[in-house]
Protein backbone atom coordinates (compact mmCIF):
# COMPACT_ATOMS: atom_id res chain seq x y z
CA UNK A 1 0.00 0.00 0.00
CA UNK A 2 0.91 3.74 -0.35
CA UNK A 3 1.00 6.27 2.68
CA UNK A 4 2.41 9.89 2.73
CA UNK A 5 4.08 10.97 5.91
CA UNK A 6 3.41 14.26 7.34
CA UNK A 7 6.92 16.45 8.32
CA UNK A 8 6.44 15.76 11.98
CA UNK A 9 6.29 11.65 11.69
CA UNK A 10 8.63 12.14 9.19
CA UNK A 11 11.13 13.84 11.46
CA UNK A 12 10.35 11.47 14.65
CA UNK A 13 10.88 8.29 11.96
CA UNK A 14 14.57 9.57 12.23
CA UNK A 15 14.82 11.36 15.82
CA UNK A 16 12.05 9.41 18.35
CA UNK A 17 10.92 6.27 16.36
CA UNK A 18 9.53 4.67 19.57
CA UNK A 19 6.95 7.96 19.64
CA UNK A 20 4.98 6.43 16.83
CA UNK A 21 2.28 4.19 17.24
CA UNK A 22 2.71 0.94 16.47
CA UNK A 23 0.77 0.68 13.76
CA UNK A 24 2.66 4.09 12.47
CA UNK A 25 5.84 2.38 13.25
CA UNK A 26 4.67 -1.11 11.50
CA UNK A 27 3.78 0.50 8.06
CA UNK A 28 6.69 2.62 7.59
CA UNK A 29 9.30 -0.20 8.35
CA UNK A 30 7.45 -2.83 6.16
CA UNK A 31 9.80 -2.97 3.00
CA UNK A 32 6.04 -3.61 1.03
CA UNK A 33 4.42 -0.45 1.10
CA UNK A 34 5.61 2.74 -0.52
CA UNK A 35 6.24 5.43 2.05
CA UNK A 36 5.95 8.92 0.04
CA UNK A 37 7.81 12.06 1.38
CA UNK A 38 6.78 15.09 -0.29
CA UNK A 39 8.59 18.09 -1.25
CA UNK A 40 6.32 19.97 1.08
CA UNK A 41 7.67 18.82 4.25
CA UNK A 42 11.39 18.79 3.17
CA UNK A 43 10.62 22.49 2.37
CA UNK A 44 8.91 22.71 5.63
CA UNK A 45 12.17 21.80 7.13
CA UNK A 46 14.76 23.83 5.52
CA UNK A 47 12.79 27.31 6.12
CA UNK A 48 12.03 26.30 9.75
CA UNK A 49 15.89 25.12 10.10
CA UNK A 50 16.95 28.24 8.38
CA UNK A 51 14.90 30.05 10.45
CA UNK A 52 16.06 28.91 13.74
CA UNK A 53 12.58 27.34 14.39
CA UNK A 54 13.65 23.72 13.81
CA UNK A 55 16.53 21.98 14.89
CA UNK A 56 17.58 19.03 13.05
CA UNK A 57 20.95 17.51 12.21
CA UNK A 58 22.93 19.06 8.90
CA UNK A 59 22.90 15.29 7.77
CA UNK A 60 18.93 14.89 7.45
CA UNK A 61 18.38 15.23 3.68
CA UNK A 62 20.65 12.25 3.22
CA UNK A 63 19.09 10.29 5.83
CA UNK A 64 15.95 11.02 3.82
CA UNK A 65 17.61 10.01 0.84
CA UNK A 66 19.15 6.74 2.12
CA UNK A 67 15.84 5.27 3.33
CA UNK A 68 14.08 3.63 0.96
CA UNK A 69 11.19 6.49 0.58
CA UNK A 70 9.91 7.39 -2.47
CA UNK A 71 9.89 11.71 -3.21
CA UNK A 72 6.62 12.95 -4.05
CA UNK A 73 7.07 16.59 -5.70
CA UNK A 74 4.49 19.13 -6.00
CA UNK A 75 2.13 19.37 -8.73
CA UNK A 76 -0.11 21.90 -10.59
CA UNK A 77 -2.99 19.36 -9.82
CA UNK A 78 -2.30 19.65 -6.11
CA UNK A 79 -1.84 23.52 -6.02
CA UNK A 80 -5.07 23.86 -7.96
CA UNK A 81 -6.53 21.26 -5.24
CA UNK A 82 -6.03 24.14 -2.52
CA UNK A 83 -8.84 26.16 -3.87
CA UNK A 84 -11.29 23.55 -2.89
CA UNK A 85 -9.77 22.48 0.26
CA UNK A 86 -12.48 23.85 3.32
CA UNK A 87 -10.18 26.55 6.01
CA UNK A 88 -9.63 23.69 8.74
CA UNK A 89 -5.94 24.34 9.19
CA UNK A 90 -4.07 27.56 8.39
CA UNK A 91 -0.52 26.25 8.31
CA UNK A 92 0.25 26.17 4.46
CA UNK A 93 2.56 23.24 4.33
CA UNK A 94 -0.31 20.86 6.27
CA UNK A 95 -2.69 22.20 3.69
CA UNK A 96 -0.85 20.99 0.58
CA UNK A 97 -0.31 17.78 2.31
CA UNK A 98 -4.06 17.42 2.52
CA UNK A 99 -4.48 18.34 -0.91
CA UNK A 100 -1.64 15.74 -2.23
CA UNK A 101 -3.63 12.66 -0.09
CA UNK A 102 -6.68 13.79 -2.27
CA UNK A 103 -5.06 14.08 -5.21
CA UNK A 104 -2.68 11.06 -4.64
CA UNK A 105 -5.83 9.44 -2.91
CA UNK A 106 -3.80 8.18 -0.10
CA UNK A 107 -4.08 7.76 3.68
CA UNK A 108 -1.43 10.41 5.41
CA UNK A 109 0.27 9.26 8.53
CA UNK A 110 -0.35 11.93 11.27
CA UNK A 111 -0.84 13.09 14.58
CA UNK A 112 -2.84 16.18 13.64
CA UNK A 113 -6.19 15.72 14.21
CA UNK A 114 -6.82 18.98 12.59
CA UNK A 115 -6.54 16.66 9.28
CA UNK A 116 -9.10 14.45 10.04
CA UNK A 117 -11.75 16.88 9.70
CA UNK A 118 -10.58 16.41 5.74
CA UNK A 119 -11.72 13.97 3.19
CA UNK A 120 -8.42 11.85 3.59
CA UNK A 121 -7.58 8.71 5.53
CA UNK A 122 -5.66 9.69 8.41
CA UNK A 123 -3.41 6.50 9.91
CA UNK A 124 -2.35 7.66 14.07
CA UNK A 125 1.32 8.46 13.62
Amino acid sequence: MIYLLDTLTLLWWFSSPLILSKKAHDIIADGNNTILISSVSTWEIAIKKSLGKLTVPDTIFSLIHHESFTELPITIEHTEALLKLPHHHTDPFDRLLVAQALVEKVPIISRDKMLTKYKITVVVA
